[in-house]
């Protein structure tokens, strides 16, 4: 692995010192999209691309850090941390929740860089922030649990960055186990982990090259009507505080009080849960053709019902519907742009990339990047 040899020479380069390093990879979810912000379920699992950082101490009260996908330094001082643009929010806002909590930190130095692809829709952004988290806590002898550094890492981006995410990136990325999903109740935190036996099946990941900002309003927006729908649905069901708590029978029945967008938005969030509830039953018996029908079932309630998806996402699925050798395929993330995760046959997998890059390059004149991914452990120290 010649990433944290890098980390290691540009930091002996620019800071001077042996840095302790820290592994932090981003993160794919199997299905259970958008159901996190609404007490669902999700079913991600971490992956063999991550994000490396090297720190020091520094003995001043800033922090000096170095990117090395931007090849640009940024500093920031202990005693007055506030949101700038740019990557360095993720790493100063971390800093300043750890530092919030009341935990005894200094300044330091970090090299960090990685090869999870940028805008891809791995969660880069959650594997940096766990990376600071768990850096600090070992260069500080903080010995912070696990589930505080997730908490951190997500106030960084709800306060910090802007956006006002669910906590499954993090955890993902944080809690990840080799060759295991992470089934995750994200009301009460419960987690249980799945053995994912692919046999002679694997992931690929087809990257759109359409860049998604989850920043902008349209998540956000997702997130409104949900609780709006919430909000009408608890007018009849006091006892209900999320989607989660919501079943179809109970949806259909204040149908007339819901607008359609809504209805609809409502309408999935509980089938992706009842879709992932079967899935992980389907891993259990390595059912993997049953596991497919849901990845399929997952895109298309994304696509039509949630309006998360976009022309090229929906192309690649489709083509994919065509090959025998594919089991199931969906797009991944929050949506508008993005990956496709697909699982075929390893044996097909040139045929796979080869019509595929020759349709999408043929329909939208650009490139489509294919990346495979193994299911690796979540965040520790490099070594």
């Amino acid at each position: 692995m010649m990433i944290p040899h890098t980390i290691r020479q540009h930091f002996q380069s620019i800071f001077k010192g042996e840095p302790l390093i820290i592994r932090s990879p981003g993160r794919i979810n199997l299905i259970g999209e958008h159901t996190d912000y609404n007490d669902g379920f999700v079913l991600p699992a971490a992956i063999d691309k991550a994000i490396y950082l090297g720190f020091t101490k520094n003995s001043l009260q800033e922090c000096r850090v170095y990117s090395l996908d931007f090849r640009e330094e940024a500093t920031f001082p202990l005693n007055d941390m506030q949101p700038r643009k740019g990557w360095i929010n993720f790493i100063m806002g971390v800093t300043f929740q750890v530092k919030a909590a009341g935990y005894a930190i200094e300044g330091f130095d970090c090299v960090f860089g990685g090869d999870i692809p940028i805008g891809a829709g791995l969660s880069s952004s959650a594997a940096l922030e766990n990376g600071v988290g768990y850096g600090l806590s070992k260069l500080f002898g903080l010995n912070l649990e696990k589930l505080e550094m997730i908490q951190f890492s997500k106030k960084a981006e709800n306060e910090f960055v802007g956006l006002n995410c669910g906590i499954m990136d993090m955890f993902a990325s944080m809690m990840g186990k080799k060759d295991h999903a992470i089934k995750l109740d994200c009301r009460s935190l419960d987690y249980a982990y799945f053995p994912v036996e692919l046999g002679n099946y694997e992931f690929l990941l087809c990257d759109t090259q359409v860049s998604h900002s989850l920043a902008n309003s349209a998540y956000n927006k997702r997130r409104e009507e949900c609780e709006f729908g919430v909000n009408k649905i608890r007018i009849r069901y006091p006892q209900v505080k999320k989607l989660r708590d919501v079943d179809l029978k109970m949806l259909e029945s204040v149908k007339q009080d819901l607008p359609t967008k809504v209805f609809d938005r409502c309408d999935f969030v509980i089938r992706e849960n009842k879709r992932l509830i079967q899935s992980c039953e389907a891993l259990e018996m390595e059912d993997l053709v049953t596991f497919g029908e849901m990845l399929y079932g997952s895109h298309l309630g994304l696509s039509i019902q949630y309006e998360v998806s976009c022309e090229e996402l929906d192309f690649l699925v489709e083509k994919t519907q065509g090959m025998p050798f594919v089991l199931g395929a969906r797009m991944m993330g929050g949506g508008f742009g993005g990956c496709t995760l697909n699982l075929l046959e390893k044996s097909k997998k040139e045929t796979f990339i080869s019509v595929l890059s020759d349709a999408y390059r043929e329909q939208f004149g650009k490139s489509v990047k294919v990346y495979g991914v193994r299911i690796e452990d979540g965040t520790s120290l490099w070594q």
